[in-house]
């Protein structure tokens, strides 16, 4: 068939300037012919001859370029990519651009509706021959890229995304690629582009490349846009480069992603929402990806949403629950974290295999929460009994929170042989997560401060200064430990200068709370005057940083939980100065600050008591009563308006002392290490005149006595 190609059907638009290629050397009308097809089936493969036949059937005839264009395609095909690409450099794509560009859109007019016998005009080139030079730009490119020349290749590459852009702006038409390869070669080039940038280290032209792809209707199947999709949200989310938006966008005035995270964000949920439909089939990675970008913005209860649309089989129950679980503490919804989990341990899958994970995290939400504390223990015991060889990582987290659990049920146990048992299994289950555990500052925190509540302070103490060398000083919780641990031996000048020196490393939330603690340290030193400087200071900062996120608002899902932090310590703040003013017998100013907590929270209990002791300390025991009554209706257990109850009851007289009696002693069953409830029933007891009792009392306030940051910071 080759020799029947005759030198008159292939005739050439200029002799060709040929470089010392095999393929180009003797490439020529009488040469062509010369060879027969036995020569060249010796050096080509089957396919690879058939393929060339059909291409010069079509073409009838060929001009110079697309001579090349076939002989170049053969060398690469043999691996000759020098030699490929010293065949390409000769065809002239530059000048040959606008006669492409003018066939497909003449090919795209003249497939309109029309006349049987109505023709492309004779001067508009083929799209055959289109075709064949897309096809021999992109084998170039890929020939610079086998030679590691990923820039160049690139920029090759580029070209044929520029002559479909300036041909097709509105995208492919369908049935275009039904009679040439020109579509198969485009959605090559489309993939390999951004591949050839980011090798190329230019990742900002990468993700450009990308957004083209994706800008326009290209005819891509559903799998293979959405692999695009995926690959583009990846590129914005670690990066690194923060891309600017194509211009497109803005010009068609569509509504555009402020930043590379919630393009990325886009781009993910259209993903989920095409595994949902069935479009496109499941991608753990597009779940991974999701989970990690809704993660940084703060969105947890969006992903929980997600993850329970993925489909049946996907996920088995255990593990979609804990993936909940996970989304919903991240959320700051314990409760509902719980919930989830108490399933997993549920009778519904007693015959299923433990979910380890699953008990552990419930350990862990149940620490943060004395009223959780049995579930805890019943969780964490769970993950001991089943915790095996391949799970030791997990003993020591188990002990931990078992330790926290026991420590956090005893504080609210009614019985007092209850309490000391409990006592005891919190500093033996957390003595054990020391010894396994040996270099985790977290479990030698744990036992510090449960050290501290148990008023073993010494040894506390050492807790403390471990924790603290653990941490190599880099942490403001392990510098909080040891300045509480400190000021608990009343050396409130120590645990100042503690409190100063973690300031200089300390972040924004936890500068906060330190200049909070450094002046409740000086309250405790009796300096009130510098205490109220010290929340000036807070307070003003805490101002500034509002300000600074106002500036900002479409981060405002970022800064959730740093708002919630602020003005928390904001509403303490204020109450802490209400009862300082109150102190120093400054009734004004008590009632500002007291009215600037109400303002922020009027249903906090603490706001509704501080004002019940500015009452008290006007002598109005009537208004006194009123509000800690109000605080109690808000919080029945709220342990300081109990005492402060009693004590106002014992103002009023003789009378009034069982009442009081019965509200200390309702304090003590809540919090049995209440210094303040012990020394009242003394009071009470010495009073009437039971001076042996009294003593017990007044020994049991002091021994158990903690300085004011211990009761306002544990």
């Amino acid at each position: 068939m080759l020799c029947a190609c005759s030198g008159e059907q292939f005739k050439f638009d200029e002799p060709p300037q040929s470089p010392e290629s095999l393929a180009t050397r003797d490439f020529s009308a009488s040469g062509l012919s010369s060879r027969t097809t036995g020569d060249w089936e010796s050096k080509l493969e089957d396919f690879q001859v058939d393929e060339a036949e059909s291409t010069l059937k079509e073409a009838l005839s060929l001009n110079y370029e697309e001579a090349r264009a076939l002989l170049g395609r053969l060398e690469y095909q043999r691996g000759n990519f020098d030699a490929a690409l010293q065949v390409f450099q000769g065809i002239d794509i530059k000048g040959l651009t606008p006669k492409m560009i003018n066939a497909i859109v003449e090919r795209i007019q003249y497939r309109k509706p029309r006349s049987k016998g109505e023709i492309v005009p004779p001067s508009v080139m083929s799209m055959h021959s289109v075709s064949l030079l897309v096809e021999a730009i992109l084998l170039k490119a890929k020939s610079l890229e086998e030679l590691a020349q990923h820039r160049e290749a690139a920029k090759e590459c580029g070209i044929i995304l520029d002559i479909l852009e300036s041909a097709l702006p509105n995208g492919i038409p369908e049935g275009i690629g039904e009679d040439c390869k020109l579509e198969e070669m485009f959605h090559k080039a489309l993939e390999l582009l951004p591949a050839l940038w980011t090798n190329a280290g230019l990742l900002d032209e990468a993700i450009s490349s990308y957004r083209r792809a994706l800008i326009r209707p290209w005819n891509l199947n559903p799998q293979k846009l959405a692999g695009v999709q995926k690959e583009l949200a990846s590129m914005l989310l670690y990066s690194a480069v923060e891309a600017t938006l194509p211009p497109q966008l803005q010009q068609w005035g569509l509504a555009s992603p402020q930043s590379n995270i919630e393009e990325a964000i886009l781009l993910l949920l259209v993903l989920m929402s095409k595994v949902a439909s069935g479009e496109i089939k499941w991608n753990e990675e597009i779940m991974d990806h999701l989970t990690y970008a809704l993660s940084i913005v703060g969105q947890f209860e969006l992903l929980a949403e997600h993850v329970e649309q993925a489909l049946p089989g996907i996920y088995n129950r255990a593990e979609r629950w804990y993936l909940l679980a996970l989304c919903y503490t991240a959320a700051g919804q314990n409760e509902a974290a719980l919930n989830l989990l108490k399933k997993v341990s549920g009778c519904s899958e007693s015959k299923n295999k433990p979910h380890i994970p699953s008990f552990l995290l419930g350990a862990k939400l149940c620490s943060q929460d004395p009223m959780h504390a049995h579930e805890g223990i019943s969780f964490a015991r769970k993950v001991l009994d089943l915790a095996d060889n391949h799970n030791q990582h997990f003993i020591g987290q188990a002990h931990k929170f078992l330790g926290v659990c026991h420590g956090n049920a005893a504080r609210i146990s009614l019985s007092d042989s209850e309490r000391v048992l409990l006592h005891k299994e919190s500093l033996n289950s957390l003595n054990n997560a020391a010894l396994n555990r040996k270099e985790d500052p977290e479990v030698m925190y744990s036992l510090g401060l449960e050290n501290m509540l148990q008023r073993n302070l010494g040894v506390a103490f050492e807790n403390a200064i471990v924790c603290t060398e653990m941490m190599a000083g880099n942490s403001v919780k392990g510098w909080k430990l040891l300045a509480l641990a400190v000021s608990a031996e009343q050396r409130f000048k120590d645990a100042q200068t503690v409190v100063e020196f973690a300031l200089d490393d300390a972040g924004r939330i936890d500068q906060f709370e330190l200049l909070r603690l450094k002046a409740t340290l000086q309250i405790a030193q009796e300096q009130p005057k510098q205490a109220i400087e010290t929340y000036r200071i807070l307070l003003s900062l805490i101002q500034a940083q509002r300000d600074n996120q106002a500036n900002y608002p479409e981060q405002s899902h970022i800064f959730k939980s740093e708002v919630l932090a602020e003005r928390n310590l904001e509403l303490a703040a204020w109450q802490d100065l209400a009862h300082i003013y109150t102190k120093i017998g400054s009734w004004s100013d008590a009632r500002i600050c007291v009215d600037k907590a109400k303002f922020m929270e009027f249903h906090s209990p603490r706001s509704w008591h501080v004002t019940g002791m500015l009452f008290e300390a006007q002598s109005l025991h009537k208004e006194a009563l009123v509000s800690f009554s109000i605080a109690l209706s808000v919080e029945p257990d709220y342990v300081p308006s109990i005492v402060a109850t009693a004590e106002v009851l014992m103002k009023l007289g003789t009378q009034s002392f069982s009442i009081a009696r019965s509200f200390l002693m309702h304090a003590l069953r809540l919090d049995p290490t209440n210094h303040e409830a012990w020394l009242n029933l003394g009071l009470i007891s010495k009073m009437e005149g039971s001076l042996k009792q009294a003593a017990e009392f007044f020994q049991a306030a002091h021994e158990l006595k903690l300085s004011a940051p211990i009761q306002s910071f544990l």
